[in-house]
Formats: structure tokens, sequence, C-alpha cells
């Protein structure tokens, strides 16, 4: 397992002052590492820009020295028990568990192991029972995606057995046989893993694929089962006159069982019907480092974006953490808020684009070295597929994520900077500082946390690049913040699309199901659209009854290659002279470091089916002309037809908008997910920074 020369992590994405952020660090050195900590302004590596701006903050953390340890990582789910299990059998003991296979390896897969007795499949998916160092074995494989159940026993007298047995009627398996020399003492105690192995603290032969209620019996009575549709949203079954079983980098709950019939597709009306867990070896969603040395955040500290830098010998990494203000007292009259549940919903995305050719651009430009399709095994993100091909449905910050640091290439072959989500992002935070306005941070924890609370007293709040996945909470308190007269800034595109869940006994852990619509990596199978988490129906917030434009007046309507376009500007009622004051020309942003134009890659536009009837006013559009830009699949209805019933030239489109609520909530979105990288060209001075400078200064007074 290929591993970087040093990387690190931290339990918490961000803090107020008072609270304690422990970073967790792994180095293969045996010199000591440094940490020092730096406030981040621009993240993006490209010379043509600003570069990688930071600054020093030895006053809060001076720069300090650390023992270099070498922490190891297991990938793969499984279950274990929370105590050992003590069993006396005078006769026999019999192991029964079912089984849905999804991928052949080149390892054994453990089904089920206790203390001597380990049930397993060969490479050629055979099921084996090993008794100590003697193991028995089924002539017949299991077939891949069917489900089996897999029995084997033995007795007093040494004689082992296991049997496949097909559940769908047809024909099994003949039992197999073998005879031990002598008679064996059949008790035991030990913990029972279900779907790996434990050897010296290490992870072992993971099973990929789902199982169903595993059992152990004692001269034919029960001693152990585990029922699998019992407290589905938590990460531990309750075992059935026996120990609770404790699960592992969070195996997937909520999936189709052995009975599913496809009579239901909610798993909370017929539990029984989804009554197994799905586990894979590549699973890994906290890697239980220990911690290495701890950040409380001092009460004067500004609200900011803030990065750890640990380096040994030639070898760095950066890990960034967010401070946010006192709750309930702002230290400014704007807010950013942050999309970290984005940022972790594509942490470590392997891109299908990658390739060599990008280490070039890397070592030109001295940005972030590694890449996440390099190292798989530090787990992937939900845009990437597990190796039996599902599609990965959990993510967590508790593991080293590459592509959330300073100097990350998302795109190595664009002729611009390539960046999405944190380094995008920074593109606006520079502009900010380059402004001189001042700023608190806010992150998607937060506003989950606390709600509205969280930023109510903020004469206005503003987004990043693509704040995409939303809780229902996160939501609710930024539709209450416009509807109490707060003003909102969207400032992206392919925003409050996906409807995520946050684990409530682990919250650091998110879910994402891809439930039958939108544009995605992979698709949820039939039957498993409703979250484990949570149980509510997952997918998109649009198939939930809240499209984004009921927020933010616009939704996702198109996406292209990493091209951008200019808008045009198409309102010249007077009463919107402020948004252009100091633009003469009717084009802007015909630049820009994200795909050279400000209106790109992902576009968002206004739907008069879709909006909650505000008098929303266009102040300028973009239309994509790149023949790679795509209708999304919710707005296509057949070859011929779309659900806007014109042509798609005309959807595909970036609407630039504005409009006011009832109650003096104000509305300003951008439509397009690159308009913040046109922020910085030519030093900050252009027409999309005016253009954001005037909305600003509407909101907030006189900012000059």
């Amino acid at each position: 397992m290929e591993t970087v020369p040093i990387a690190g992590y931290s339990d918490k994405l961000s803090g107020r002052p008072g609270d304690k952020i422990n970073f967790m660090v792994s180095s293969e050195h045996k010199s000591d590492f440094t940490a020092q900590l730096f406030r981040s302004v621009s993240a993006d590596p490209n010379p043509k820009g600003q570069g990688i701006v930071e600054y020093a903050c030895d006053d809060f953390f001076p720069k300090q020295t650390f023992s270099s340890r070498k922490q190891k990582f297991h990938p793969g789910s499984y279950g274990i028990t929370e105590q050992t299990l003590k069993m006396s059998a005078d006769d026999s003991i019999r192991f029964s568990v079912t089984v849905y296979p999804t991928l052949k390896t080149s390892n054994h897969q453990t089904l089920m192991e206790f203390g001597r007795f380990c049930l397993t499949l060969d490479p050629e998916g055979h099921p084996s029972f090993s008794f100590g160092s003697e193991t028995v074995t089924t002539v017949d494989a299991v077939s891949m995606r069917r489900w089996q159940r897999v029995e084997a026993q033995i007795n007093k007298t040494g004689l082992m057995s296991i049997e496949l047995i097909n559940l769908d009627n047809s024909k099994g398996s003949k039992p197999a046989f073998f005879q031990l020399d002598v008679a064996w003492d059949l008790n035991e105690k030990a913990c029972v893993i279900i779907a790996a192995q434990r050897v010296k603290g290490s992870t072992k032969n993971c099973f990929n694929g789902k199982i169903e209620r595993p059992e152990i019996y004692a001269d034919e009575q029960s001693i152990a089962v585990w029922d699998f549709s019992k407290n589905t949203s938590s990460l531990s079954v309750p075992g059935i006159g026996c120990p609770d079983l404790m699960l592992i980098n969070a195996p997937t709950r909520a999936v189709t069982g052995a009975m599913w019939d496809a009579s239901e597709m909610n798993w909370q009306h017929k539990p029984e019907h989804y009554a197994a867990i799905a586990f894979h070896e590549d699973d890994i969603y906290d890697f239980n480092w220990g911690a290495d040395f701890s950040f409380v955040i001092p009460p004067k500290m500004p609200s900011g974006i803030y990065i750890m830098r640990i380096s040994c010998e030639d070898d760095c990494d950066a890990i960034p953490f967010f401070v946010c203000p006192e709750k309930g007292q702002p230290s400014a009259r704007l807010c950013v808020l942050v999309s970290t549940f984005t940022y972790v919903i594509y942490g470590n995305h392997a891109r299908p684009d990658y390739n060599d050719t990008w280490l070039q651009r890397i070592a030109d430009w001295n940005a972030y070295p590694h890449n996440p399709a390099q190292f798989q095994s530090y787990g992937l993100s939900t845009y990437n597929n597990h190796t039996d091909g599902s599609g990965i449905c959990h993510a967590s910050h508790k593991r080293p994520l590459f592509n959330i640091r300073p100097g990350y290439i998302t795109f190595g072959q664009a002729d611009c900077s390539g960046l999405r989500h944190f380094q995008a992002d920074s593109h606006l935070i520079s502009w900010l500082h380059a402004k001189g306005i001042d700023y608190d941070i806010v992150t998607d924890e937060e506003l989950h946390n606390d709600g509205v609370t969280a930023i109510q007293r903020y004469e206005a709040v503003i987004t990043g690049s693509h704040p995409e996945y939303h809780t229902s909470e996160t939501l609710d308190a930024l539709t209450q913040y416009r509807d109490q007269g707060g003003a909102l800034h969207y400032l992206g595109g392919n925003g409050f699309y996906w409807r995520i869940a946050r684990h409530r006994e682990e919250p650091s852990l998110l879910e994402i199901r891809r439930a039958e619509d939108g544009l995605r990596a992979w698709a949820s199978e039939p039957g498993e659209y409703y979250n484990g988490f949570d149980g509510a129906y997952g997918g998109l917030w649009r198939r939930n009854g809240r499209p984004p434009q009921q927020l933010v007046g616009v939704g996702f309507t198109a996406q292209g290659t990493f091209n951008g376009m200019p808008y045009k500007r198409v309102c010249f009622d007077p009463d919107f002279d402020w948004v252009f004051n100091g633009i003469d020309d009717e084009i802007i942003g015909d630049f820009g470091f994200s795909g050279n134009g400000a209106a790109g890659f992902e576009l968002d536009r206004v739907d008069p089916k879709l909006d909650p009837g505000h008098k929303i006013t266009i102040l300028a559009q973009s239309f994509a002309t790149d023949d790679h830009f795509i209708l999304v699949p919710e707005e296509q209805l057949t070859h011929l037809t779309n659900l806007s019933g014109g042509p798609e030239s005309e959807v595909k489109r970036a609407d630039m908008i504005y409009f006011e609520t009832p109650a003096g909530g104000r509305v300003f979105s951008v439509g397009s997910i690159t308009f913040c990288g046109s922020l910085p060209w030519n030093n900050f001075d252009n027409t999309v920074s005016r253009l954001l400078f005037n909305v600003l200064s509407h909101t907030l007074g006189d900012l000059s």
C-alpha cells in the first residue's frame, strides 16, 4: 500500500475561540517534524495570478517540532463484537451466514471469524471452513450478485462440514466433509468478527458484498444472532443473546436484503427487506490516528482560513481549518459561508481524466504534489466507486484529504488555474483582502448545528463557487435568514443541489444517495434511495420539493467542460444602475482564472415554474456556445423535448439575478461556478470585481 512521506488531518474542520483542534500526523522520517501556522489568503498556485498567499501566525501558535512516527491505517469495513463471546458446546458448533458477494479478489474474503473458527471465500469464490490449521471447502463457488447461505459445522468427533445453499430454490452445492484425526474441545472465548480478519491490530481478507443475519449455534441452540434490520441508523448492531456488534469504517446500511422483492422502496416500512449490510475492502472513513499536537483557538484570533503546515526534511503537508467568531458575536458585517460539506463529499476525488502529464505543471507551479488518483488506499470520494463497482456513499474528514490543500490542482490539463472548491473559493477570499472588506467565516458545520442563529446578525452572507451539498438544517437556516430580511449572495453554480445526511453518532460522517435523477457519477441501486442515517429520501433537493430556485432564484441547468464565457448585460432599468456603476461595457467577465470566463462549467438559470413567485430581475446572461455543454438530466424529457418547452440553446445559460422578499430579504445570484475565478484578474481591477463591489456596497454601504 503506497503512502505519502508525511500527511495529517485534524479532528475538526472548524472551531470557535476556546475550541481545541487536534492534529494527527504520520511521518515516515526519523527526524522531528515541524508545525507552523499560517493564515490563508490565496490557495491558487498559478504564477500568473497571486500565487499562494499565506501569513505566518506565530503569535497564535509558535513554530514547534514534534517527534515523527508512522501511523498506520486499515481500509476495509467490518463488524466486531464489543466484548468476547463465550461458547461451550458438548457436541457441535454451527455457523450460518447469508451472503451476496460482489467481487472476486486474489485473497481470501472472510465472512465470519470466531477464535479458531473461520468462514471464508477462497480466491475462486468457494466457501471454506477452517478450524485451526484444518480447512474444508465446497466444490461449487458462490455466484456473484446472488443471495446464498453458507453453513458450516464441526462436531466433537472432529467431523467438519460446509454447505452452500441457494435461496432461490435452485440446486445448491453438496455438503463437503472433512474428518479430523482426533476429537476436539469446542469451547471458545473470543470476539466475533464479521466481514474481515484482525491480526495483530491489522485488518486483512475483507469481504466485498452484502451480509445478512450471521448466526452461531452450540448444540443446535442459538448463542449469537445479529439481525441487521435493527438499529439501521447506528454504527452498531444489537446482539440477540450476545454482545453488540460495532461497525468499523462505516459499512453501508439501508441496503436491500435477501427478502427484498421490490414491493417497498423505503427501508423503514419493511425493515425485514433491508436486513443486510454492504461491506467493502476499501471503506475507510476514520484513520483513528493518535493526536500529535493540539491547538486551542485563542479569544482574539481573527475569523478566517488557516493552514497548519507540517514539514520534515523535504516533505510537507498543509492541513486547513476554519476559525469562526464567537457564537452570536460577529466581528464583521459580512459572513462568508464556507461549503465544508461539499469539500468533504468531494474529498479525495480521483478524477478519471488524471494522467502523469499533469506532473509537469505541478512541478512548474510548485503546486501541491499528491493526487488521490495516485493514493487510492487513503479512501476515495463519493464521486468514485468501490472496487466492486458500487458507488461510494459515505464521506468523512477524519483522514488526509489531498484535494483540500492549498495549491491542489483539479484540472491539470486546463489552460487556466484549473481549480475547484477550496482552492477556487480562495479567489473570493483573496478579493476580500485586496478590497479591504472585513469578513467572518461560518462553515456548513456551524450552520447545521446552530441554524439561523449562526448567521442572522450578519448584514450579508456570501457563498463560494460551489455550495452543492446541503442538509435540511442548512437549507432551513438560509431560508430563514433570507426571509427575516437578510441579504444572501450566491456566487456560484450547481448550488443547493444534493440532499445529504449527517450521522447522529459520528457528525464527521456524511451520506449521499444518488437517487433516480440528476447529473451524477453513479446511481443508487433500486430500493436504496433512502438515507440510512436519517431515513429521508435522498438525491436531488429538487426531487424533495426544494429546488434551488426556491432559495436563490436560479438552479442547475447545464454542464460543460471547464470553460468559461462572458456575461452580457440585459437589464437597463435605471433602478438597477447601481449594479453596473463604473462598468461601461455590456460584456462582463470575458477573462478569468477558472475556465477563462466568468460564466462557465456549471450554469444556473431562472425557471418561473420553480421559483417562489418573487419578482426576479435578470441582470445579465451568458448562453453556452460550446458544443460540450449538456442539459442536466432533470431538465431533459426526450431526445426532442425538455421541461422548458423550448430549444435547448435557450436554457443552456447562466442567469445573474436579483430579487427581494416581502420581509426585505435580498438575493443576488450569479448562476455560474467560474464567477469567482474572474475576481483576481488584472490584479483585481476588472468588470467582475467592480460588479461584486457594487453589489456588496449596495448592501453594506460605502466600502471604498
